[in-house]
């Protein structure tokens, strides 16, 4: 049979026992992987592409294609998540380039420019 100091010392010890178990919900805020780098990618490949004078006929963050026109030449940009988190953005051209020669430079410096690069 337990005695009084001992009954009491196991009672205090059951009731810190729970007490001293605390769990923290993560706040979702902070668990994007990913996300908002290719939310910035993207936004910076839609706004280059229209800095360096491409005309965007359709842009589907979904799919991550970007197309458009320039002097006759299609250009499709492409925005795509990477295995490790990271973004790679694509430009290609196709037609005419000859027409405008400098377009992929132009529209590289004013991706990098809206990247804060």
């Amino acid at each position: 049979m337990l005695r009084l100091p001992h009954l009491t010392f196991a009672l205090a010890i059951l009731g810190a026992l729970p007490s001293g178990c605390v769990v923290y919900e993560p706040y979702p805020g902070y668990y994007q992987p990913g996300g908002n780098n290719f939310e910035r990618a993207w936004s910076a490949a839609l706004g280059g592409a229209q800095d360096a004078g491409v005309q965007v006929t359709s842009a589907e963050p979904g799919s991550g294609l970007i197309r458009g026109t320039k002097d006759g030449i299609d250009v499709v940009l492409t925005v795509a998540r990477q295995g490790d988190g990271s973004v790679r953005v694509q430009f290609n051209a196709n037609g005419p380039t000859q027409h405008d020669p400098g377009l992929a430079d132009r529209f590289s410096r004013a991706y990098d420019r809206r990247m804060g690069r």
